[in-house]
């Protein structure tokens, strides 16, 4: 089952999605220390449950445990972000590039829409929240390559973790409708099958977004 789930089906997908959002909206803040008993108890539920809802945020890298330390919230860190970016360009750039070559009309035709409702958001109040899955321009990207091994790396691999250091040091200004207006090009590219324009355009629009977070909100993150 993969981690992007939100529709819960057990007690456990239903804590394990409920810690995954206050992890990523910072709620329970970056380096937290995760209780079992303390989780378990807030939540009225078992240790057990609460075991495996940590294994899961640990498997998509939002929590991870160290010796003599247990379970803790990842520390969002610049050389992280640094990272995280390098990834996400190449794979990200790769899911572009196949999604020109494997979108379906109906996939595509949903990507138009979800823009045509983003333009209405940024245009209304100069912001681009976009909520996890289906409200998400590169959710839809990585879908859209149709390659089950890039969308498992991805969405099941770092996609929360992105959002983590997204929502948590985002966007803002100018650099809202740029991101807008990159997602359009890279949308056109995909129409027009063109695999190498849509690829390139990507990865220069996953680097503009890590350049954004360096140079609005990089001071804040704290160095390891």
């Amino acid at each position: 089952m993969s981690p992007l789930l939100n529709t819960p089906v057990t007690i456990t997908d239903k804590i394990f999605v409920e810690l995954r959002q206050q992890i990523v909206n910072g709620e329970i803040v970056a380096g937290a220390k995760l209780s079992e008993v303390e989780l378990a108890q807030k939540n009225t539920v078992s240790r057990a449950v609460i075991r495996e809802a940590i294994n899961r945020l640990t498997a998509c890298h939002l929590v991870e445990r160290k010796a003599n330390i247990g379970a803790r919230v990842v520390t969002l860190t610049a050389v992280g972000l640094q990272e995280l970016y390098q990834v996400r360009e190449a794979l990200e750039g790769m899911a572009a590039r196949l999604a020109a070559h494997h979108m379906q009309d109906d996939e595509l035709a949903e990507l138009r829409t979800l823009l045509d409702n983003h333009q209405q958001q940024v245009q209304k109040d100069e912001n681009y929240y976009q909520a996890a899955g289906d409200d998400d321009f590169h959710y839809h990207i990585i879908l859209g390559s149709h390659n089950q091994h890039l969308i498992t790396m991805l969405l099941d691999g770092i996609y929360h973790l992105s959002r983590m250091y997204r929502v948590q040091f985002g966007m803002s200004g100018p650099r809202v409708k740029q991101a807008f207006d990159e997602h359009k090009q890279i949308v056109q590219a995909i129409i027009n099958r063109d695999p190498e324009l849509a690829e390139l355009l990507m990865r220069r629009h996953i680097v503009g977004t890590k350049n954004s977070v360096n140079s609005e909100r990089l001071d804040n993150i704290p160095k390891t």
